[in-house]
């Protein structure tokens, strides 16, 4: 079974693998909220400039590393993960943003804080939001993750923008405002507690108090004759947790680099040996104060077990969602690599599929270019033109040759209709050429739409070619069968059509006046009527052609080029894929970096995740 001191130290080391796997929040870090970094407990230290904050941290860590300086010192948020090691280890500290690096020495743990500050907002009084990520590792320490706030102010000083006052507090509430944020309020007891900016802001976020501790700095500063009692007796403020005074190093102590075990000496030496203090000199001193707020640490993790796993249940489901979109490692041996490739094939050929039959949108535009495109080029070609009279006449007399017509100028009608039925070639090669790029989209609609292919960028492209390849020949075969449709209409002309004309003639006799085309005497055989005749007849004829056409096109082009496409699009791929080796298969699926680089942080937390559910569980049932 685990104790909760293990939850506290697996807490501690979620927190931080959150941050290193950027899976955390704090001010704008603009991380997503809510994390699981931000439902596990932390304690947040909140107080004015110069009001002993740092020193404090110090005390309770037990070594010297935080910068130090005039006006406002901590100007980003500093995460500071304390991991207690077995006694006698060896101290050190780890940056998030220098991994690799251990300090061992915690004057350069400082110099990296002021540099990385440095970094971000230049050498000036510019603040930022985005916090440092310190892990100190010692046997002195209490495993606790504390927060260090800049301090807040009331003023801007030279170099500070107007809102600094604004700008501090917004990003200290950011941290506070949490329910699950512990607060460390500290205040200097030789100013008045109730100036004391870090209670007036601990106040507004947790009225009562419930995750409110007060800390009373600076005791030893006060003036003679003067104590803290009601502060720290709880009679000038009320806190729900008692107040703990701390009496920090002096200045000459910082300077003569005193040792912090000395300086904690001394200060249970204060305690003890003050007349004032004395009574309360057990729950006094920064060794107390760590040990308070990791009492209370367990506490809340405690109260906050049920919410924590239900968060946690509900990442780990999320993630396992995003593994299997992201899809799992891919095997090594050729085998595998082409059945995953053949399998991821299959996949994108089925989501064309049905843009086609209509699961999916897009196949509705070729019905657009039948019952839309066609019939409207159709509509449009030059046919008033070409049976112009002028036109007409011109064309039956160059078939007459020397030697006139006697009845109908039969060369004449035929060549008007041949040279007609060419304007048909334009819409019908336009017919094949508007769906051939409705195909072309689809694949690359379908390809963007197969999930599985998003990871393989190489298989895309290849398989994008391989499609537009084949879409090509299916084009070149659809533009030969439509023509040649256009071409047989040339190549015969429709006898019943014809035959009807002398026989109406016949029918009729010759003093009806509604004869529909009379025998032309001979003056006016080259008149104009008669040609209009001509181009009326040719113009019928055209009309049941365009007809005709209208409606085997469509026929052409789906039996060409839609049907051939959902049957046999990707088999010219199969084949080359089929001879390729293991190398080439593992170029096709070689993936995109930024993904595999998700799939591993996703893996990651997902490990980290459940690793943090089964110990968690695992105290539950030790309460």
């Amino acid at each position: 079974m685990a104790t909760m001191e293990n939850v506290i130290v697996l807490v501690n080391r979620i927190q931080r693998a959150c941050t290193v796997l950027g899976d955390h929040g704090g001010g704008d870090s603009g991380a997503a909220l809510p994390t699981l970094w931000e439902a596990l407990p932390s304690v947040a230290v909140v107080g004015g400039q110069s009001s002993g904050k740092s020193s404090v941290l110090e005390s309770i860590v037990g070594r010297d590393f935080l910068p130090r300086g005039s006006g406002i010192v901590t100007r980003r948020p500093l995460v500071l993960q304390l991991h207690k090691t077995q006694e006698g280890a060896q101290e050190y500290a780890e940056f998030l943003h220098m991994p690799k690096r251990r300090f061992t020495d915690f004057s350069l743990v400082r110099k990296e804080i002021e540099d990385e500050t440095d970094r971000l907002t230049g050498k000036t009084k510019q603040i930022s939001p985005v916090p440092i990520h310190l892990s100190i590792y010692s046997p002195h320490v209490v495993n606790l993750t504390l927060i260090d706030l800049p301090g807040l102010t009331k003023v801007a000083i030279e170099g500070q923008p107007e809102t600094i006052v604004q700008d501090i507090e917004n990003m200290v509430r950011s941290y506070v405002d949490k329910p699950n944020c512990i607060i460390l309020a500290i205040s200097p007891a030789n100013q008045d507690i109730a100036t004391s900016d870090a209670i007036k802001l601990a106040r507004d976020v947790d009225p009562t108090g419930e995750r409110t501790f007060g800390v009373l700095t600076k005791l030893d500063l006060m003036d003679k004759g003067t104590n803290a009692l009601d502060v720290l007796e709880g009679r000038a403020y009320r806190l729900q947790h008692p107040w703990v005074g701390i009496v920090n190093r002096s200045q000459a102590d910082i300077n003569k680099n005193v040792d912090m075990i000395i300086a904690r000496r001394k200060e249970q030496e204060f305690f003890a040996s003050s007349p004032d203090y004395s009574h309360l000199a057990s729950r006094m001193g920064s060794e107390y104060l760590a040990k308070l707020l990791s009492q209370e640490l367990e506490a809340v993790i405690r109260a906050r077990i049920p919410s924590i796993t239900s968060l946690i249940n509900k990442t780990v489901d999320e993630l396992e969602s995003e593994m299997d979109h992201l899809g799992r490692p891919i095997a090594s041996d050729a085998g595998a690599q082409l059945y995953l490739i053949l399998e991821l094939c299959r996949a994108f050929d089925k989501i064309f599929k049905e843009h086609l039959d209509g699961g999916r949108p897009g196949g509705d535009r070729i019905y657009g270019v039948f019952d839309n495109q066609l019939p409207s080029a159709l509509r449009k070609l030059p046919f008033d033109r070409h049976l112009s009279v002028q036109n007409v006449k011109r064309v039956v007399s160059q078939a007459d040759g020397y030697q006139p017509h006697l009845i109908a100028p039969e060369q004449g009608y035929r060549r008007l209709i041949e040279s007609a039925l060419n304007y048909f070639r334009g819409p019908a090669e336009a017919s094949v050429d508007a769906v051939h790029f409705v195909l072309k989209e689809l694949v690359r609609t379908s390809i963007g739409e197969t999930q599985e292919l998003k990871r393989f960028p190489t298989l895309q492209a290849e398989l994008a070619a391989a499609c537009y390849a084949a879409l090509e020949r299916f084009r070149e075969d659809g533009r030969k069968t439509t023509l040649r449709l256009v071409d047989m209409e040339a190549a015969y002309l429709t006898v019943e059509f014809f035959r009807k004309l002398p026989q109406e003639v016949e029918k009729t006799g010759p003093g009806n006046p509604r004869t529909a085309n009379p025998p032309a005497p001979a003056d006016e055989r080259y008149a104009d009527a008669h040609f209009r005749r001509i181009a009326s007849n040719v113009s019928s004829y055209i009309g049941m052609v365009s007809e005709t056409l209208k409606n085997t096109i469509p026929k052409s082009v789906v039996h060409c080029q839609v049907r051939e496409a959902k049957r046999s699009l990707l088999n010219h791929f199969y084949t080359q894929v089929g001879r390729k080796d293991a190398k080439q298969l593992a170029v096709l699926l070689d993936e995109d970096p930024a993904l595999m680089e998700r799939r591993l942080q996703c893996f990651k937390r997902l490990e980290l995740y459940k690793s943090a559910r089964d110990e968690i569980d695992a105290v539950a049932w030790t309460r």
